[in-house]
């Protein structure tokens, strides 16, 4: 019987930020991917402000104090990275502003709470141990279609979105390759495509299966999305045991093409960044460096 009413009360929470929100996205234009992101915050704000006050939501009574207990409750209770809450927390401000124009409430009470302070640390990739034995297992297994992304994601550094890309957009010869890509808000840019990566992609083309589709990944019911691109790497996670998503793979190419390279304008092209400091922030130290670096002070 309690579960019945906790799924009533869920429908009316539920029901109630679709409302706020099918007005909000009307006066935004948000991409489906943070629509998504959008929408699951809130609710999370949602389902947490109506557990703690023992209360309906009700975006009148919501406070200051209400948005930085959500914020420690995020960090201490679920856990969440810094990084994911101050995301949750910048798209909940978001919407709180946009109650105010609307008239609907008279000031944001997230307009004062402040994001989390970090040290700025640099995104995590895979060893040269790790690429390789991930490379290995699928070519073990010989499964073309994972060497080949793989390999796109490792040499390339393309996002998971950008590996729905066409025939059209694949230039493919011995000597050299590009890959035209459609990138975050629409803008095109050209990535060369490197020798391995270039050898992949030929081999899965060869072995690709007899799908009627234009794009070049396809699945069992064409063209190969991104979910279906997150399952392959949980896959080899389980096999190589090292935890594999598209991001991380993104992640190692632009730590190792900074190693040799030491070139961020040129990164940040490849990378598709708007601005530098989306870069930079492959060339801050790993907390395990930092400490490195910390204990050779000496007095």
């Amino acid at each position: 019987m309690q579960n019945t009413g906790d799924n009533v009360f869920e429908r009316s929470l539920q029901e109630k930020i679709d409302c706020s929100l099918e007005r909000f996205f009307d006066s935004k234009d948000y991409a489906e991917s943070s629509r998504r992101a959008i929408r699951s915050d809130l609710f999370r704000f949602g389902r947490w402000y109506t557990s703690a006050n023992q209360e309906p939501l009700d975006w009148s009574r919501v406070v200051t104090r209400d948005i930085a207990d959500f914020r420690e409750h995020m960090v201490r209770v679920e856990e969440r990275s810094i990084s994911t809450t101050n995301r949750c927390l910048v798209m909940v401000r978001q919407v709180f502003a946009w109650l105010v124009s609307d008239g609907q409430i008279s000031s944001s009470p997230a307009k004062n709470v402040k994001e989390l302070r970090r040290q700025p640390l640099s995104p995590k990739g895979l060893s040269r141990a790790e690429a390789r034995k991930l490379l290995r297992e699928s070519e073990a297994r010989q499964d073309y279609r994972a060497i080949a992304l793989f390999h796109v994601m490792l040499y390339c550094g393309v996002r998971v979105s950008e590996l729905q890309f066409r025939f059209t957009d694949l230039d493919l010869s011995e000597r050299a390759g590009w890959l035209k890509i459609l990138g975050k808000g629409g803008k095109q840019r050209m990535v060369p495509i490197p020798l391995p990566a270039r050898k992949a992609l030929a081999e899965y083309i060869e072995h690709r299966p007899p799908v009627d589709t234009e794009y070049v990944f396809v699945g069992e019911r064409g063209m190969l999305t991104d979910r279906g691109v997150r399952n392959i790497c949980r896959r080899y996670s389980a096999i190589t045991g090292t935890r594999i998503h598209p991001h991380l793979l993104r992640h190692s190419y632009a730590k190792r093409f900074l190693e040799e390279s030491h070139d961020l304008v040129s990164l940040a092209s490849l990378l598709g960044h708007e601005s530098l400091e989306t870069t930079r922030r492959y060339v801050q130290r790993q907390q395990s460096e930092l400490a490195f670096l910390n204990e050779q002070v000496q007095f």
